[in-house]
């Protein structure tokens, strides 16, 4: 049985095969990989490996539903949601693994992914990741010449370690906390607090995983998810952690490879709703802090004013009492 299932939501994800070669390539400790295909067979195809369990469902059912599926065919102790287009440090899961706590939620330090660049067929012109480019020697009549290079390199610069969110609730980069003396101290152990994460990956006990409903299906398929699993795992009385002993590093999608799931603006405004009606007026049935002392905690935030944490507090008085 293994120790740690990565879980791999996946619908039309050209990189997909490369990234499960890449964990395998990395991987330390007893570690298997479900990756379920919603609603398309993957291209390139998987290659057959004993830790690589492969779901494939006809109609796809969304993200969220899909991770689940995932999860539900795990025994392990632990589970890593990740996205479909990553690569990772050596040793990645023996590091996450060693340091985990059962009431953490952990990602590791993010990077950027280097996943290709564009090369001409006829002269060797190149020009990293993007849209597909017209090469200036061969000209537009030979654009069809260009072809993608893999590079799949994790760059060292930058690296992402501390997250937050705003009101309305947007994602945010929080460079801010990281520099502040409660950090500093706190990275000499090489563990940092997190308010909120970015989504591309988690990592959690299996049983917090289905104890807080880290993937509520209610939320829609996709969207806020770093929000989400954050808030709940702080909220619950956890702690969200970044470990600086290893990486992973995420593609973001450029010019040419969009989303693969619809992201309608109504779908999208329905998470938001979701999110803070759920946490912004304190209805998390598994909370024990309201989510002003999150606030609170990584004081000030940016997205946040004065008057926004006292209507926030005002809301969560009224819930409680």
């Amino acid at each position: 049985m293994a120790e740690l299932s990565i879980l791999i939501p996946s619908r039309c994800e050209m990189f997909l095969a490369k990234t499960i070669e890449n964990i395998l390539e990395n991987i330390e400790a007893d570690t298997e990989v479900i990756a379920v295909l919603d609603g398309q067979w993957g291209s390139p195809p998987i290659q057959d490996h004993p830790d690589v369990n492969i779901i494939y469902v006809p109609e796809s059912i969304g993200q969220r539903a899909a991770t689940n599926l995932a999860c539900k065919l795990s025994k392990a102790k632990y589970v890593m949601k990740i996205d479909a287009h990553c690569s990772f440090d050596k040793g990645f899961d023996r590091k996450m693994i060693t340091d985990m706590q059962d009431d953490w939620t952990m990602v590791p330090t993010m990077r950027n992914l280097w996943a290709f660049d564009w090369k001409c067929y006829k002269c060797g012109w190149k020009k990293y990741q993007g849209p597909t480019p017209i090469c200036p020697n061969c000209g537009k009549d030979k654009a069809h010449r260009m072809h993608r290079k893999m590079m799949w390199t994790g760059k060292e610069r930058p690296q992402s370690n501390s997250y937050c969110f705003d009101k309305e609730p947007h994602f945010q980069y929080f460079n801010d906390y990281c520099r502040r003396p409660e950090y500093q101290e706190a990275l000499k152990t090489e563990l940092t607090e997190t308010m909120s994460l970015q989504g591309s990956c988690f990592m959690c006990t299996r049983e917090k995983y289905w104890e807080l409903n880290l993937c509520d299906e209610s939320f829609g398929s996709w969207g806020n998810q770093g929000i989400e699993v954050a808030v709940k795992t702080w909220l619950s009385g956890g702690k969200v952690m970044v470990n600086h002993k290893t990486w992973y590093a995420h593609f973001f999608r450029v010019g040419g490879i969009g989303f693969p799931y619809p992201q309608s603006g109504r779908e999208v405004q329905k998470t938001k709703d979701k999110v803070k009606d759920l946490f912004w007026n304190n209805k998390y049935d598994k909370a024990v802090h309201p989510l002003s002392w999150l606030v609170e905690k990584f004081w000030p935030v940016p997205g946040w004013t004065e008057e926004d944490l006292k209507n926030l507090n005002g809301k969560n008085t009224q819930s409680i009492t």
